[in-house]
């Protein structure tokens, strides 16, 4: 069985060698093909990835990045009965596809299964190698969402119409994983590494202001507006229950923001509303274990949930349309989803890109 590998990348060019060199090595018996899913990257990557056989497409206007929008692109792109999606900074464990291939073969109502994700973050390596396997996210059997990548069968897909929503800036897994489930497939993780994991290391608030930035945080708004009206919505409710807590935090913002408004001694309105922000951050640093953790989660907070109503309220585009992009390197394929080259794509030859 061919599988259609598809590495999502955004200025990887980093790790893009070792990543499809590892891809390439995975593919069972040589079957199949990789894509590179570029999503505007603006370093080498491109040029890194045409020294390699494989398929490289890359977004275009008016298509903008987002977490949502390259297992997309490398989808319309693939071929085969069996997609895989990586990370553009991610090693795939050689011996995983045909593991993976040969579950799914035994379990026909299996659309996707997946393994440990190993973080091996150079910064605190013995920390990644210890919570890998204890982690919430990587246990094993039945699972609600594949974090992280894993393999799809191609029937699973179409069966919900698209592979992820190009709309959503975070929690496309966990939105491809309640389309799944209700439409009857099962996820199912195996007691064995699919990938290693090679994440970035930044300061924790300046990783909140990225994470604002690139509109990660607003992806559970997102996906609450992208479920709004379909018939899982309350599962959605259920199964997030992180939504619970940023209803929270926003009727704290709300009522502080009415006491500013309300009483006419603003230093003492300002005051009463510090005051509140004070008792938090006590509290939470009690249950932290130090003033830095405690003062970061609500921070962290205010973010997220301020996030929310953002994403909520983001224009959105039909995830089943075309996503607007070109294809590397000569082709003689026929245009249209599935089979190569999409609708008004180009072709560059990939020598000179390298040259």
């Amino acid at each position: 069985m061919s599988v259609s590998i598809i590495i999502k990348t955004l200025n990887e060019a980093k790790r893009i060698a070792r990543t499809i060199e590892f891809a390439l090595a995975g593919l069972p018996g040589g079957r199949g093909e990789v894509i590179v899913a570029d999503s505007g990257s603006r370093d080498a990557t491109i040029e890194i990835a045409s020294r390699y056989p494989v398929r490289i497409v890359q977004i275009e206007s008016p298509a903008r990045p987002s977490c949502g929008i390259g297992p997309q692109l490398g989808f319309q792109y693939a071929r085969y009965d069996f997609v895989c999606l990586l990370d553009g900074d991610m090693d795939l464990d050689p011996e995983f596809l045909p593991e993976a291939l040969a579950f799914l073969d035994r379990h026909p109502k299996t659309g996707g299964v997946t393994g440990h994700v190993e973080e091996m973050m150079l910064d605190n390596l013995e920390y990644a190698r210890r919570v890998q396997r204890n982690a919430p996210e990587n246990r094993i059997g039945a699972i609600d969402r594949m974090n992280g990548g894993g393999l799809y069968r191609r029937a699973a897909i179409e069966s919900v119409g698209y592979l992820t929503d190009r709309n959503l800036h975070g929690y496309e897994e966990f939105d491809l994983g309640i389309r799944l489930r209700h439409a009857g497939w099962d996820l199912h993780r195996l007691d064995r590494r699919f990938v290693r994991h090679y994440g970035h290391s930044v300061n924790s608030y300046r990783l909140l202001v990225r994470r604002w930035q690139t509109k990660y945080l607003f992806g559970i708004g997102e996906v609450l507006r992208a479920s709004t009206g379909k018939p899982y919505f309350r599962q959605m409710l259920r199964e997030l229950p992180e939504l619970k807590l940023w209803a929270l935090v926003l009727a704290w913002i709300a009522f502080s923001l009415a006491l500013l408004i309300v009483i006419p001694d603003k230093p003492a309105a300002l005051a009463f509303v510090a005051g509140i922000f004070a008792a938090i951050v006590a509290l939470m640093s009690w249950r932290k274990g130090g003033l830095k953790m405690g003062l970061y989660t609500v921070v962290a907070w205010l973010f997220h949930a301020a996030a929310v109503p953002v994403g909520f309220f983001a224009s959105r585009r039909d995830p089943r349309e075309w996503v607007e992009s070109w294809q590397f390197g000569d082709t003689d394929e026929t245009t249209g989803p599935n089979t190569g080259s999409g609708p008004g794509a180009r072709s560059l030859d990939a020598r000179s890109l390298a040259g």
